[in-house]
């Protein structure tokens, strides 16, 4: 199999005494992650860094499965394959929870995703039931808070476009979105990217339309192709509004949010309390608590963008 497919990193020597609190002393615990999101990537160093912090040490006691970086059009079959090395815990996010749900109805699975609830992937927040928990991120209020921000930093904008996730987003919270901006005397495209390929033509008809400024909806496929939206929507001057504060510290323009690293590592104590043995029914579906809402004035001005003073008096960060 190729990289991503699992490859299962070397397990190094015995557990120092510390490591061994609160674990079975000489056992190896098996986690695989399935998602999008590359390895590296800065929310999933935090989560191996509270493990290790609490004595779950890679090349130690702990080993990964490496899931990472998988394409959404391979997710099946990954899943099964996970399934089939019966790890202590699998940890995917977003659409590929259902995904792996129909693959194991025993080894616990942990996933951030949208909206748990309305995914149909636990029985409630407090008790989830079945063999899944996890972190539900709020993601449709979160996506109409967005946009009333966005409307707030481009006020002359007559014409709003939506890029979306068709595997996330459903036409009912489309529809919530395009009622809220026909309030303000605004007109709303919808523009779909379910594979990677479709992120860059999204955008290019989302112009064509006429679009003025663009709210990014909550997704882990447009997450992991940020970067390539931010530079798209630089070089059209498009104003444009992203899912996580990190985004913005990237380059991009606006973002609202709870903090992507934070999360994991409110994340990374729920999978702590899988591998010493709790199980998944019994630890309620978390969410996040605190949002921060970030402003880029670089990307402001390079856009040719005056952001209202009143906007800026209440982000909790600006970049200058």
């Amino acid at each position: 199999m190729k990289r991503r497919d699992f490859i299962i990193l070397a397990i190094g020597a015995a557990l120092t005494p510390t490591e061994q609190h609160a674990q079975e002393p000489g056992r190896t615990y098996r986690v695989v992650c399935l998602v999008q999101a590359p390895r590296h990537a800065a929310h999933w160093v935090a989560l191996f860094d509270k493990l290790r912090e609490s004595g779950f040490v890679e090349n130690a006691n702990l080993l990964i499965i490496d899931g990472f970086d998988t394409p959404v059009d391979r997710v099946e079959l990954s899943a099964r394959t996970v399934a089939d090395a019966r790890p202590d815990v699998i940890m995917t996010a977003g659409v590929f929870t259902g995904t792996v749900q129909r693959d194991t109805k025993t080894i616990p699975i942990l996933t951030v995703s949208d909206d748990l609830l309305a995914e149909q992937a636990v029985d409630s927040l407090n008790h989830p039931g079945g063999n899944t928990t996890g972190i539900s991120i709020l993601a449709s209020e979160l996506d109409g808070k967005r946009q009333e921000i966005l409307l707030e930093a481009v006020p002359h904008a007559r014409h709003l476009a939506l890029l979306a996730d068709p595997a996330v987003t459903r036409p009912p919270q489309l529809k919530r979105l395009e009622d809220a901006a026909a309030a303000h005397g605004v007109t709303v495209s919808t523009h779909l990217a379910a594979r990677a390929d479709d992120v860059g033509p999204a955008i290019d008809a989302a112009l064509a339309k006429g679009a003025q400024a663009l709210n990014v909806l909550a997704s882990s496929l447009l997450n992991r192709y940020r970067l390539q939206i931010i530079e798209q929507t630089a070089a059209v001057q498009l104003p444009t509004i992203y899912q996580w504060p990190e985004t913005a510290e990237e380059g991009g323009l606006i973002a609202y949010g709870p903090r992507f690293v934070a999360i994991y590592r409110q994340h990374a104590s729920q999978a702590i309390k899988v591998l010493r043995g709790t199980n998944p029914a019994d630890i309620p579906v978390e969410q996040p608590t605190k949002f921060d809402f970030v402003i880029n004035l670089k990307t402001a001005r390079a856009l040719g963008l005056t952001i209202p003073p009143i906007l800026l008096a209440r982000a909790d960060e600006v970049i200058e």
